[in-house]
């Protein structure tokens, strides 16, 4: 694993998600872009789908600073102490694995272990895992804290970017999602729509 592209490491995990806390503050992935783990046999592959910064110590707030001061990152200068003081953790949705050379579109037979390091991934390592659209399924039937057709939205955007003719995987997307979310018509059109 190449260390420019370690970002963060799992201090939580379950079968199916896990929090990770990154390395600087204000550091996360964007919504719906995919990153993975490794274990001694697995790389583990998932979708940001939450961030939050917040102070280290629970119950204790921000407090304003920049009265005075001409933009946020004069704030971080005049007190250099806040970057020791808050982290930025973010959630991931694990969406398949990759065992030997095969990639596998559905939960991993463990969890991430705690404190196993977090990577971005790289393009050709998207492109790679969304030649397959299953993926779509486990995003679509989650139980998690914010809209999941925003986080189906914004992976495939994200995804699209990794490819030479984007219109053309996000076409090939509709129609996985016209197959899957048929029965709800004003679903498929939300999504649709958040794709342009």
């Amino acid at each position: 694993m190449d260390l420019e592209n370690k970002i963060a490491e799992v201090i939580e995990s379950s079968s199916s998600e896990y929090l990770a806390q990154c390395y600087d503050l204000n550091q996360a992935p964007p919504l719906g872009a995919m990153v993975k783990t490794k274990d001694d046999t697995d790389e583990v592959y998932g979708v940001v789908y939450s961030t939050e910064t917040h102070s280290i110590e629970m119950g204790r707030r921000a407090i304003a600073r920049g009265k005075d001061l001409q933009t946020s990152e004069d704030i971080f200068k005049s007190n250099p102490q806040l970057t020791k003081l808050f982290v930025t953790d973010f959630r991931v949705l694990v969406i398949g694995y990759r065992q030997e050379n095969n990639y596998y579109q559905y939960l991993p037979p463990k969890p991430a272990p705690i404190h196993n390091f977090i990577y971005n991934c790289r393009p050709e390592e998207v492109k790679a895992f969304t030649g397959s659209l299953d993926f779509l399924i486990v995003i679509a039937n989650a139980r998690i804290s914010i809209s999941v057709d925003e986080v189906i939205a914004a992976c495939l955007r994200h995804a699209g970017r990794c490819y030479s003719d984007t219109d053309a995987f996000l076409i090939k997307a509709g129609k996985e999602l016209a197959w899957l979310l048929g029965n709800d018509v004003n679903r498929l059109n939300s999504i649709l729509k958040r794709l342009k």
